[in-house]
């Protein structure tokens, strides 16, 4: 398999920062072996037995929650950027009542929670996931299992956020896993003598090497929770979306999970899907290689060499200089996108766009879809409208009947809507088409529904994560709203959705409104309207979407 790159891809090669954004790559990693304990179980007295040790949780409202739970060893010292590994055992039983320590990372999103549910401040012993099932659900209930992974662009966020808290899928009889994995220089990292040292292992992705290992702990241990390890949904928003496509894509990930849902998470080429690892393998859009931005964040922090003396250091650093780098000094020539995925020929070998064209996906059900107003970044730019045409090349006629038919549109609005199309819309509906070609069952939607309390605030439409706190049923985690009996209602719709496909591979169930599959010959989308209600339409996008496919897959740049 090699990696199929178009120029349309390039369309967000100028971003100013890393985003949460497209990626598409093969990921595959051996999981830590199971320790030579027990089998997991469950006691009588709420006591869970996994492989590595006995857990006690929390019952709170007709939900157990167990949290903190490692599912690898601590990534520190000489584990930082080796793939994870095995849990030492405990002996007695060990609290899950608290949130382990979010990965290292700089201050994402919104302020951390306060009080008994705060996670402990970031920290590289972060391989940590989160359980929450009903109760009263016996080791044999077989319930089916979701598996959160969070976005925040590869730089930050975590498992234990309280707007992705899992108490009400829990409540709709779902065993939901929220799962942290290595952020930033953690979780992308290259370097000479990484690459020689213990060549049997997989290098650079040690973010994706989390998640496969923390779906793999999920196999062995999620029926000691009353989950079913052969009925798992795998889904994720914006970087976890992307990571939902490369988990998809990759051989070595089959068989740990048995559907997908991408939130906002492309499935196109783009500047997030790898980096060739040496240079020898650098092309016009990856001109510098994952060794050599190694290479210059250890110069910056006064290390020369490429050998084992150099990575011995480079290991010693501590985690916060690791996380900061040295200062940017004036007019330095500092690689962009420092902290994404690498192409190391083992884990990620081409992206999941060559992969769904040539049919290399399981046949598994798949959810895909993007938000009203999904502008995750400044991909598209144009000071005129005659540049933002003339950035479709031969597809400039149709570009502007798509985007400015009778010549009032504002240049503004046209850059954001095809921000949109470009990084969501576009990339959902081509992964929905390509699993429907491979006979697969894909649903695609659209949410557009905006939360009363914030209407006048979000007039272009339902942002990027905007669906978020509906799906969870987290509405009332927002300490600045309080949730309208609309608002209730879709957010019951919307989770009841999830909740289905999660059980059946089909999101429809009695009193929703029906849910058709993607048929590539059609022109409909499911779509959460802003007025509260939902069913499949004509998508007004069309037009839009085909010329942005156009412009993406003859390799004519659009931004």
């Amino acid at each position: 398999m090699g990696v199929e790159r178009n120029d349309g891809a390039r369309m967000i090669s100028m971003m100013p920062r890393l985003l949460m954004c497209l990626l598409a790559g093969l990921v595959a990693v051996s999981a830590p072996a199971a320790a030579q304990t027990p089998s997991p179980q469950v006691r009588a007295d709420g006591v869970v037995r996994v492989d590595s040790g006995a857990l006690q949780g929390a019952v709170d409202d007709g939900v157990a929650s167990f949290k903190g739970i490692p599912f690898a060893a601590p990534p520190v010292g000489e584990l930082r950027w080796r793939p994870p590994q095995p849990m030492t055992p405990w002996e007695g039983v060990r609290p899950a009542t608290e949130f382990g320590a979010n990965c290292m990372q700089g201050r994402f999103g919104p302020p951390p929670a306060a009080g008994a549910n705060a996670a402990p401040a970031p920290s590289e012993d972060c391989l940590f996931l989160n359980v929450w099932r009903p109760a009263n659900a016996a080791a044999e209930a077989k319930l089916p299992v979701m598996v959160w992974i969070h976005g925040g662009g590869f730089t930050g966020g975590s498992g234990s956020s309280p707007g992705t808290s899992g108490v009400q899928f829990a409540k709709q009889g779902i065993v939901l896993v929220s799962i942290n994995y290595r952020l930033g220089r953690f979780g992308f990292f290259a370097f000479p003598a990484l690459s020689s040292e213990r060549p049997d292992e997989p290098k650079g992705n040690y973010a994706y090497m989390d998640q496969i290992a923390a779906l793999q702990w999920i196999k062995r241990n999620i029926a000691a929770f009353g989950g079913d390890p052969n009925n798992v949904t795998i889904f994720g928003f914006s970087a976890g979306g992307v990571s939902v496509h490369s988990l998809i894509a990759s051989p070595m990930a089959h068989g740990l999970f048995h559907k997908a849902i991408a939130e906002s998470g492309g499935s196109r080429d783009s500047v997030l899907t790898a980096r060739p690892m040496r240079e020898d393998g650098v092309d016009p859009n990856y001109p510098v290689s994952g060794e050599t931005i190694g290479l210059e964040f250890a110069r910056s922090m006064g290390i020369d060499g490429t050998g084992q003396a150099a990575l011995a250091k480079l290991r010693a650093l501590s985690a916060e200089e690791v996380l900061r780098g040295a200062p940017i000094q004036p007019g330095a020539n500092v690689p962009r996108y420092e902290t994404t995925p690498i192409l190391d020929g083992k884990l990620v070998t081409e992206t999941a766009e060559s992969a769904y064209k040539a049919k290399r996906q399981p046949r598994i059900p798949l959810i895909a879809g993007s938000n009203s107003a999904d502008t995750a970044g400044n991909r598209v730019r144009a000071t005129t409208k005659e540049q933002f045409f003339a950035r479709f090349g031969q597809w400039s006629a149709q570009a502007k009947a798509a985007y400015d038919p009778d010549g009032t549109a504002e240049l503004a609005t046209m850059v954001r809507e095809a921000n949109d199309d470009f990084g969501q819309a576009e990339p959902a509906r081509f992964a929905a088409s390509a699993f429907a070609a491979n006979g697969s069952p894909a649903y695609r939607y659209r949410f557009s529904y905006v939360a009363t309390a914030m209407r006048e605030r979000m007039r272009a439409g339902a942002p990027h994560g905007g669906e978020i706190g509906f799906v969870f049923g987290t509405l009332t985690a927002r300490p600045d709203s309080t949730p309208s009996p609309e608002d209730q209602a879709v957010s019951r719709m919307a989770q009841s959705y999830w909740v289905n496909f999660a059980r059946t591979g089909d999101p429809n169930g009695a009193g929703l409104p029906e849910w058709p599959r993607h048929d590539p010959a059609k022109d409909l989308i499911f779509e959460f309207h802003p007025d509260g209600t939902a069913s499949a339409v004509p998508d007004v996008r069309k037009a839009r979407l085909d010329v942005m496919q156009l412009a993406t897959e003859s390799g004519k740049r659009a931004d």
